[in-house]
């Protein structure tokens, strides 16, 4: 039950994030005055429609996109004069052909002066990158909503757990015949959480595991134990332990591993616990991820070649491999049942592991409508910045300003780009069912 309440919160996100995006567009487009005649969650056949004045609302039946329809997206052809002729020749002239005789279809009369592509250039931009706008806008109030109310994963120096012993060889599996370890000898308790070492402060595990190893054999803690202060004398043993450094980094090697050397040991964990951050931490918290989300997309087609080696091979599938929205409903439905660990324990820990969740699809979102390349938004506000530049040079050089772009000359590319978009969708749903992405190992 709580894995299927997972699958429908991820699926209510994503549709809300859809009818967002949409809405991005049709505000600006309405508010210009152009006629925008349906407006719909979805694609395939219609579930439910309503109209509202000129506008049909409605959701379809495939939750895997939503669109505004906007009268005139394609400009006449300058030669024309506005009217349609008859097509040329050539695959391509005639597939432009088409889309420029179907826009033009849909003007009726009293409707020459609402087209889209009569609107001024900026107009068009803001028309355009209001979708994608929207997505980084939910992305932005969920990522700040998880920082400051919620709070993110830091290991903290509450006591969670204490080691038995302290086993002189640290591939030792049990503490048969092993020495009792400092902590359990300190009368050290779960939940005690540690406040200084050797009269140094600490505020996390970091701080305090990089205190633990740099102190003499003889150390003294003070933790807070049920409010009250408490102090502790532990003698201390050397163990081979990863190196820790001021920051509560661990040091690595050349080949990236952890740096192993003795190290002073006391056989105590820290805690996870979601400690929310200042207000003021959000945009290069927001900003990060916008950049984490762009660095992981210009490999994309790095990360569909392991995708399809996994799916169709032995291959393991990446955690960080792009995932459909079949994959993201399962990783939601493995948060909710807890089946994920620690993080997702609490009520904290499911809460922002979905939002978290929620907000990278729609970085995603933002990210790859941002291409410039038809049928993405970032093709269309393309073609409008090459319009400006035309214009421009032609005021410069006192030449009559030109025509809108054409940019149902880009339609071949267009439906290459579909296509391969589709690809990509297959491939990811049948990777999501046969090797899934596996958070928990």
């Amino acid at each position: 039950m709580m894995y299927l309440l997972g699958v429908l919160l991820m699926a209510f996100g994503v549709a809300l994030s859809i009818a967002l995006h949409e809405i991005g567009h049709l505000l600006p487009a309405k508010k210009f005055g152009v006629k925008v005649t349906q407006y719909m969650v979805g694609f395939g056949p219609t579930i439910w429609s309503r109209r509202k004045g000129e506008t049909e609302y409605g959701i379809k039946a495939v939750p895997l996109g939503g669109y505004v329809r906007m009268i005139g997206m394609f400009p006449p052809r300058p030669q024309d004069g506005g009217k349609l002729r008859a097509s040329s020749t050539g695959r391509f002239s005639q597939m432009a052909d088409q889309a420029r005789a179907e826009s033009m279809e849909e003007i009726g009369p009293g409707d020459e002066d609402r087209v889209f592509y009569k609107l001024p250039v900026w107009q068009r931009i803001i028309v355009m990158f209001g979708g994608p706008l929207m997505n980084l806008v939910i992305a932005a109030v969920v990522l700040t909503g998880i920082l400051v109310l919620l709070g993110l994963p830091t290991s903290t120096a509450k006591i969670s757990s204490i080691s038995q012993c302290a086993p002189t060889d640290v591939m030792a599996t049990d503490c048969e015949g092993e020495p009792a370890s400092p902590a359990l000898a300190s009368d050290l308790e779960v939940g005690d959480r540690i406040t200084e070492i050797n009269g140094v402060p600490v505020a996390n595990w970091a701080e305090a595991s990089y205190e633990i190893q740099n102190s003499p054999e003889q150390a003294t803690f003070v933790v807070d134990r049920g409010g009250e202060d408490v102090e502790l004398q532990a003698s201390l043993v050397e163990r081979d332990r990863p190196v820790y450094n001021a920051d509560g980094s661990i040091q690595v090697d050349a080949a990236g591993e952890p740096v192993m050397e003795p190290r002073r040991y006391f056989g105590a964990s820290g805690s996870i616990e979601y400690v929310a951050q200042p207000i003021t931490e959000a945009p290069a918290f927001v900003g990060g991820a916008v950049a984490d989300t762009a660095r992981i997309f210009l490999k994309l087609p790095e990360k569909l070649v392991g995708v399809s080696q996994a799916a169709f091979g032995d291959q393991e599938r990446d955690v960080e491999s792009p995932m459909s929205v079949v994959g993201v409903g399962r990783v939601a439905g493995e948060v909710t049942d807890g089946s994920l660990g620690a993080l997702t324990d609490t009520f904290e820990g499911k809460a922002v592991m979905l939002l978290s969740l929620l907000a990278s699809l729609n970085i995603a979102l933002f990210v790859f409508n941002m291409v410039p390349l038809l049928p993405l938004d970032g093709g269309h506000i393309a073609g409008a910045l090459w319009e400006a530049v035309k214009k421009g040079w032609a005021r410069l050089r006192g030449l009559p300003e030109p025509a809108p772009v054409d940019i149902a000359k880009a339609l071949p590319v267009a439906y290459t780009v579909a296509i391969a978009l589709i690809g990509m969708t297959l491939l990811l749903v049948y990777a999501d069912l046969v090797n899934p992405v596996r958070l928990a190992g």
